[in-house]
């Protein structure tokens, strides 16, 4: 299992959010500028995704604004440990930070739907499983329609 530095994981969600969403280094830099005092530089944004550069909550409040996502959904690290100065954290602990966790509070609906829908795409996503769903089709035009009782 892969240790990743915090900066590589939100680095890593910078990438797939901006590319989920069309936009070109250039054109999340000139955002955040929007939110900042100044735009980022391309080699600024491409620095931030590959977990080059440490980030400060404002920069992480622009980078959710500008990508139209919430500051956790910029955590998220996937199956990987977090790498922290003092040691590193499980996937799960890792995973469970992000939620609130205080007795007295309740989760966060939307939180909880966030990851749940980000673990199921992940599952959907799968190479064997879209192979199984294929051989499933292939069984069905094989087998017919369902005979009627």
């Amino acid at each position: 299992m892969i240790a990743l530095r915090v900066e590589e994981a939100i680095g890593r969600q910078i990438a797939r959010l901006r590319a989920e969403r069309g936009m070109s280094l250039t054109e999340l830099g000139e955002a955040l500028g929007r939110y900042l005092d100044r735009p980022w530089s391309r080699q600024a944004v491409h620095q931030a995704e590959r977990g080059q550069r440490a980030f400060t909550a404002a920069e992480l409040t622009a980078l959710a604004l500008a990508l139209d996502t919430s500051v956790p959904v910029l955590f998220r690290a996937e199956n990987d440990r977090i790498e922290l100065p003092g040691g590193a954290v499980s996937p799960e602990d890792y995973r469970g930070i992000l939620l609130n966790r205080e007795p007295d509070m309740p989760l966060d609906g939307v939180e909880e739907l966030i990851i749940a829908l980000h673990d199921i795409g992940e599952v959907l996503s799968r190479p064997a499983l879209a192979r199984l769903a294929r051989i499933g089709r292939v069984a069905d035009q094989v087998a017919g329609p369902d005979p009627q009782p």
